[in-house]
């Protein structure tokens, strides 16, 4: 379907109940939203439909990261006896061929075809600004009863001397390489930086990895840490807690200067990788110039409700500078697209957010860290379970990882869930459900889970506050 043809959709001149700037998956959930309450809305996109999470962050990551896991998976086959394997990636291009066919193939089935499907919508391809209370699109004005705001984030660099004058590739860019480098320095130890550091490294690169604090810092120490020993085993160097000086460029590459442990000390790679953080995408909308207040980290200040601070303009996913997943940035939009066409009546909810950082072994989380809750002054109680005590770890001869609970001490409920795991992140949601549900650990330990599954470790860890599961015969409690 061209462009030209979608953009007549939906058009009736140049007033809509509904304008959403943004055609990434919150835009498009906003859109969808609106639409199936009958509104004629215009959905605002620039740049390549579909946003950040189809065409160059979730789905081209993740499909790169499991075949990095096959890669893997071979050369871990030996760990079962009589079993010997191999693997090597013999041909970069095709790999990469067969992501950006994963790419095409999805964005035109869950974005672009789906401008044909929806009649009251719109869309409109341009660079947008609020003025004179419309929008401006591309030169052309428009009205709308109610905007939302759905722009997303874009990699941010780090306040790195030099870094300004030194090629470096983002998470997007990363994503396109035509040919593997021999060697790679990732800045940034969070969800990113850990999850292509590691798939780069299994695809053969020599990667170091670092950071100012422990990697996924934000999380559970022990996580954090089994998690660098497991790197490392892989042959990932991890550096952390230093603090980088100055970057510049070399004749075959990038070299970092930096401080650790108060010694001075240079690492030299083929190519660096700058996965330190995303801001919100607002500049150039005239967002302040219409009444709309920024946060500090530029993201678009909003209640509850999805508000922002101008009547009438909502704000939703990444552009707001907080919880930046793209499944949460769909609740947002669809909440917000009901607020403004319904009424505000419908208020965002992250408590029971599940996380999943796709390493191998997967990080997976939900509800309160240790830290976090008694910070919020609960008494906690926690159960710390290695993946050696959980039968189906033992069966796949792979006891990478733990699981950690934590449970107010006076009510007993489930607050948190934090899971070390290479099948974590299908674990996750059955604790947040409990969560939700108000569930005490007592209540998840009696619960009948299946045997030899990741998520009876859920089960394990709950009777861990009180029972030494080692004690425990197969199935028992």
């Amino acid at each position: 379907m061209s462009m030209s043809k979608c953009c007549s959709r939906g058009d009736r001149g140049d007033s809509f109940d509904l304008a959403v700037v943004g055609a990434g998956s919150a835009g498009f959930s906003a859109a969808i939203t609106a639409a199936e309450q009958g509104a004629r809305v215009a959905l605002i996109g620039h740049g390549i439909i579909g946003g950040t999470c189809v065409n160059v962050g979730c789905v081209p990551s993740k499909n790169l990261i499991r075949a990095a896991e096959s890669v893997r998976q071979a050369i871990a086959a030996s760990r079962f006896g009589g079993i010997a394997s191999h693997a090597k990636v013999a041909d970069w291009r095709a790999v990469m061929r067969q992501k950006d066919e994963l790419v095409n193939e999805l964005r035109r089935a869950k974005y672009v075809d789906l401008l044909d499907v929806y009649r009251t919508v719109a869309y409109r391809e341009g660079k947008a600004r609020l003025v004179n209370g419309g929008i401006e699109v591309a030169g052309t004005s428009l009205q709308a009863g109610k905007v939302i705001i759905a722009t997303g984030a874009s990699p941010s660099l780090p306040p790195i001397p030099g870094i300004d004058s030194v090629p470096h590739l983002t998470s997007a860019t990363a994503l396109a390489l035509e040919a593997l480098p021999k060697s790679l320095l990732v800045i940034g130890g969070g969800h990113i930086g850990c999850e292509l550091g590691q798939m780069f490294a299994r695809m053969g690169v020599q990667v170091t990895i670092v950071d100012v604090m422990p990697i996924l810092s934000a999380g559970e120490p022990e996580i954090s840490r089994a998690l660098a020993d497991y790197f490392r085993d892989e042959g990932i160097v991890v550096r952390e807690r230093v603090k980088p000086r100055f970057i510049r460029k070399t004749v075959d590459g990038i070299a970092l200067e930096m401080a650790s442990d108060g010694r001075s000390e240079t690492i030299e790679a083929a190519q660096v990788l700058i996965a330190t953080g995303r801001r919100p995408n607002t500049d150039g909308l005239g967002l302040t110039e219409a009444g709309i207040e920024l946060l500090p980290n530029g993201g678009i200040k909003i209640d509850c409700m999805m508000r922002t601070t101008k009547a009438g303009f909502y704000a939703a996913g990444d552009v707001t500078g907080h919880d930046p997943f793209v499944y949460m940035a769909a609740y947002g939009a669809r909440l917000a697209a009901l607020n403004a066409l319904n009424g505000d009546s419908h208020v965002y909810d992250n408590s029971v957010m599940p996380t999943v950082v796709f390493t191998d072994p997967q990080v997976a989380s939900v509800g309160l860290t240790e830290a976090a809750a008694r910070a919020a002054a609960y008494e906690t109680r926690v159960s710390v379970l290695p993946l050696d005590a959980v039968p189906r770890a033992l069966a796949a001869r792979d006891t990478r990882g733990l699981i950690k609970l934590v449970a107010d001490a006076k009510s007993g409920k489930l607050i948190g869930a934090h899971i070390l795991a290479p099948e974590g992140a299908d674990s996750i949601q059955t604790a947040a459900l409990a969560i939700k549900h108000g569930l005490t650990v007592q209540e998840l330990g009696a619960t009948v889970f299946p045997y030899l599954t990741t998520v009876e470790g859920l089960k394990l860890a709950a009777q861990a506050f009180e029972k030494d599961v080692a004690r425990l015969s197969c199935c028992a409690g």
